[in-house]
């Protein structure tokens, strides 16, 4: 009797799974990792050698045989760049290494610029490998080892700067007792220009002297309280008993330094007066540059809340100020990743990046008057980032997107164009993603251009006009395809003004079969800094790819809210994170199951990291009516709790009530479906605290949840173990089947 009452539980949960999943059925979801190693004659890595006009690449030409190459983009000529099976035997011979010649993987390579050698990085060193010396190997260096700089969240220790000699070498400023003094190298007392310097409201030793060695100048800085984010790591691997770890860590609304400008004329031993009082509600002052003939210097005032941001310049004899630049926003103004300036001396303008047309753009200033002078891109359509200014022949190569009909707006195109906005050309007309590699001079570029359903091409072309030169290679996917992989599918759907297009992907599993019905898995990743969805070929997509093949259609969208659009579209987000594109992204869903009736809208579920694993729970929460399964890694469960830089920036400043209703933690109630929670306990970007008050919230709530917590772990998605706890999680609620019994 009391064995049948232990086996009850077993036999009632038989009955409510449809069936089980075996380790086989796992162990077959990961085969799929071999996509990645199937592509043939693809440009898998490329540098052109120092000033030279020729460059290098790497390229699978079989399942089992990688080759190197040398381009001579002036002649044309391309050849192999040494014998393979020489330097594979030198490797073995010499450095024990199990190169075998078809597999040569060179890490860090660099040519000489003669090709008479190369040197790659193997374990601890760096090594010589001499072609016209029959191959003799040396090792010439330690391996450069990346030193920690430190935790981002740390600010600048405004006394930890050491004394700063002016250009013509005959003066030294530098701190004393919170002042700033200057010492000539002829006089033995210093000089003392400032007087009232104190221990919270001290000169900064961070020093700029103008170029003509007369002027200097500096912050005086307000210090603030700083704070921090605490945590314990449970299970340190030096020692048994547990550690914490503290860091210093600004948190939204939290107190920031106050930096004042400063001048001092160092001929006349004077402070010269700067009226900073319009600078003081601020995020940061940044960027001191001084003009070239030392009239004036600028500087950059980011205003609290992000609404503001200014290019200003400042008199070196008289102080004044003036406005050269001021952007205005009555949302944002995206500093952190539409930001661009460049400065043009000779000629005393700026060349200057701003979405004051809906749109982001380039325009050019005078950076005298601060009158714009012309915009020199402009349309609805976006410039992404500049590559190169020609100032002698006065224009620009950048990239853009959206300015090309019937096309992914997302796309990436190379453009040039004069600074009076005339002249524009595309460089790279194919309607697909674009990644360009320049040469030194930017007379050349190699161009790889890819969908994610269509396979690259690599060509050499000529920046003037994009002309194509030589097509270096055509990926070749037959091997792919023989073995059942699935291109994603690029998808379109109206968003939920029914006008804007929303753009994304579907992803299927290799053995995908149109007769059987799917449940749908969302990656979400939302963050406002950026777009997220997949643009370019590629094979093997990880945990996208591993869980599709247990029977899932995986999605990634890129809704309202996201960036690389217009202004209006990117200010969805604006103090309303817990957005996250949803409107948008369920109607895409609900569009693409019409077209495809095996994409089950019944069961849908979403995962994410970081921001993403506060949209993934977000989904739950408050669309709980269309999302039923949740898995939320390291998320940023309220963005009072997380770092200060990246929430000001979408949810602005003061912080108000907004930024609870868009909080996880005061909206934990709200929960009805499925929901596991994944942290790393040692996550110093986002406060392992975040996902334990959520956890909180919901036992308050007397909310059904799953936690995992990983010991010693940082910022993850989830690690190998967690990415196998994810898939049986949507395989128990989603596939309604049993998981392998892991533990037998």
């Amino acid at each position: 009797m009391i064995r049948f009452v232990f086996l009850l539980p077993f036999v009632f949960s038989a009955l409510i799974l449809n069936a089980q999943l075996t380790k086989e059925d796992y162990e077959r979801a990961d085969s799929v990792s071999k996509f990645r190693n199937m592509v043939l004659n693809e440009v898998l890595e490329l540098n052109w050698i120092d000033t030279t006009e020729l460059f290098w690449y790497k390229t699978r030409i079989s399942s089992d045989t990688i080759r190197y190459y040398i381009v001579d983009a002036k002649s044309l000529s391309k050849r192999l760049a040494f014998d393979h099976d020489r330097v594979a035997k030198v490797l073995k011979e010499d450095l024990n290494m199990n190169a075998k010649p078809g597999q040569l993987w060179l890490n860090k390579l660099k040519f000489s610029p003669e090709i008479e050698s190369f040197t790659f990085q193997y374990k601890d060193s760096v090594w010589k490998c001499h072609i016209t010396e029959d191959y003799k190997l040396e090792a010439i260096a330690p391996a450069n080892k990346r030193h920690s700089g430190g935790h981002w969240g740390k600010t600048r220790d405004e006394l930890g700067n050491g004394p700063v000699t002016s250009p013509d070498g005959k003066k030294v400023a530098f701190i004393r007792d919170y002042n700033l003094f200057v010492r000539m190298l002829d006089e033995e007392e210093p000089v003392q220009l400032s007087f009232d310097g104190a221990a919270v409201d001290l000169y900064s030793s961070y020093i700029s002297w103008s170029p003509d060695s007369r002027y200097l100048t500096t912050n005086k800085v307000r210090l603030h309280e700083k704070r921090y984010m605490q945590f314990i790591e449970s299970s340190p691997k030096e020692q048994l008993l547990p550690k914490l770890h503290k860091i210093e860590y600004l948190r939204a609304g939290d107190v920031l330094p106050i930096h004042r400008p400063t001048l001092f004329d160092v001929q006349e031993r004077k402070q010269i007066d700067i009226d900073t009082r319009a600078f003081e509600n601020q995020y940061s002052i940044s960027n001191v540059k001084w003009l070239a003939n030392s009239k004036a210097f600028t500087f950059e005032f980011n205003q609290r809340g992000h609404q503001r941001y200014q290019v200003v310049k400042v008199d070196a004899m008289t102080g004044e100020i003036l406005i050269v630049i001021d952007e205005k926003s009555s949302t944002f103004i995206d500093y952190s990743g539409k930001r661009y300036r460049y400065d043009l001396e000779d000629t005393q303008e700026i060349i200057w990046a701003s979405e004051r047309d809906g749109w982001n753009h380039l325009y050019l200033f005078d950076g005298q008057s601060g009158k714009m002078k012309n915009a020199v891109t402009k349309g609805e359509w976006v410039v992404r980032g500049v590559e190169h200014v020609n100032e002698d022949e006065r224009f620009i190569i950048f990239r853009g997107s959206g300015r090309n009909k019937n096309e992914d707006p997302y796309f990436e195109h190379y453009y040039r164009v004069g600074f009076n906005g005339k002249g524009l050309v595309d460089l790279t007309p194919d309607k697909r993603q674009h990644k360009a590699t320049f040469s030194h001079d930017y007379k050349f570029f190699v161009d790889t251009y890819s969908t994610p359903d269509i396979p690259p091409v690599s060509v050499l072309r000529q920046s003037a006009d994009g002309k194509i030169l030589m097509t270096l290679e055509k990926a070749d996917v037959s091997k792919l395809t023989e073995c059942g992989w699935v291109a994603p599918e690029p998808f379109v759907a109206k968003g939920r003004d029914g006008k804007t297009d929303i753009w994304g992907n579907i992803y299927r599993p290799s053995n995908f079969d149109p007769q059987k019905s799917y449940p749908i898995i969302e990656y979400i990743y939302a963050g406002p800094h950026s777009s997220f969805v997949q643009k370019s070929f590629v094979p093997y997509m990880g945990h996208f790819s591993r869980l599709a093949e247990l029977g899932f259609i995986i999605v990634q969208i890129d809704g309202m809210g996201t960036s690389n659009r217009s202004k209006a579209f990117h200010n969805v987000c604006y103090k309303n994170l817990k957005d996250a594109g949803f409107p948008d992204r369920i109607k895409w869903m609900k569009a693409a199951a019409e077209k495809y009736p095996y994409m089950d809208t019944t069961r849908v579920g979403i995962f994410g990291a970081s921001a993403g694993g506060q949209s993934a729970m977000g989904a739950v929460l408050f669309h709980p009516d269309f999302y039923s399964a949740a898995v939320a890694s390291c998320g940023c469960h309220d963005n009072r709790m997380d770092k200060m830089w990246w929430n000001e920036q979408w949810m602005g400043y003061p912080v108000g009530p907004h930024y609870a209703e868009s909080s996880n933690v005061v909206n934990a109630h709200l929960l009805e479906g499925h929901l596991l929670l994944i942290v790393g306990e040692n996550d110093d970007n986002v406060d392992p605290a975040s996902t334990m008050q959520v956890v909180d919230a919901l036992i308050n709530a007397d909310k059904e949840f799953e936690l995992l917590v990983l010991p010693g772990v940082n910022h993850t998605l989830g690690g190998k173990y967690g990415e196998r706890k994810r898939r049986d999680f949507f395989v128990r609620y989603l596939l309604n089947e049993a998981t392998p019994n892991w533990n037998n």
